[in-house]
């Protein structure tokens, strides 16, 4: 038996239990996929793996999976944070579905001083992040944090925590991290359409825990620099590598 549908719940997985519907997720199963009861389903909770279920009780408003089998345990992502300055919606949308394909386990906004938008739905974009996961074919969701100052973040940033400050300032100049690096806490920024200015290039240069990179010889849009971003860290330091 092979599910051809994952979902997440926000629900214990284990053996025999049994996992209720709210109303969208059993009109997502049974009014838009049309399953019945004895269908199977993949689950996860970002806590306890994948597991087989099997549809118990199929209702117009409600409903009712039964776990069966764990088909693949919980796989968690490097501990990878991803800062970007928002942009237009449907971009920042992409920043945030590609950062949970590729292995972020954090998403943070940040306010620049060059960000164009003051405002974000943390909650649709947390629902991005998992419908990625649930596609991708991840166990972990990342949390999408609410929209911060960049400044705050940087004055409490935690001790021991690498970061990648990807400056389109430095656009031609080699795009590959320095030897020597260690694996373990890193963060990526990703600056907004505007650039940094100059007094937040200065300071982020001046942080001992800051390590410089361009992005090749080009310019980036904000949402390709951060999948370009996340694939030379990944191919480095990440799960990517061996």
């Amino acid at each position: 038996m092979t599910a051809k549908i994952r979902l997440y719940v926000d629900h214990p997985l284990g053996d025999g239990q049994t996992v209720p519907l709210d109303r969208d997720q059993a009109h997502y199963l049974f009014g838009v996929m049309r399953l019945s009861e004895g269908a199977p389903v993949a689950l996860f909770n970002g806590r306890d793996g994948e597991w087989l279920a099997e549809v118990s009780d199929a209702g117009k408003r409600g409903g009712v999976l039964s776990c069966v089998r764990q088909t693949r345990p919980l796989q968690m992502p490097p501990d990878l944070w991803l800062l970007f300055a928002p942009i237009k919606k449907a971009r920042t949308d992409f920043i945030v579905e590609k950062a949970a394909e590729m292995g972020a386990a954090r998403i943070m906004p940040v306010q620049t001083e060059f960000t164009n938008s003051e405002r974000i739905r943390q909650d649709r974009l947390q629902a991005h992040a998992v419908e990625a996961a649930e596609q991708c074919g991840g166990t972990y969701v990342p949390e999408v944090t609410d929209l911060q100052r960049l400044d705050r973040v940087l004055a409490d940033w935690p001790e021991g925590r690498q970061l990648m400050f990807c400056d389109e300032a430095e656009v031609g100049r080699s795009s590959v991290l320095p030897d020597g690096l260690s694996k373990g806490a890193w963060a990526i920024l990703i600056g907004p359409e505007g650039g940094f200015s100059e007094a937040e290039r200065a300071r982020l240069r001046a942080l001992p825990f800051a390590h410089v990179v361009s992005l090749g010889p080009r310019i980036l849009r904000a949402d390709t620099a951060a999948v370009a971003a996340m694939t030379v860290w990944q191919q480095a330091l990440g799960d990517w590598t061996a």
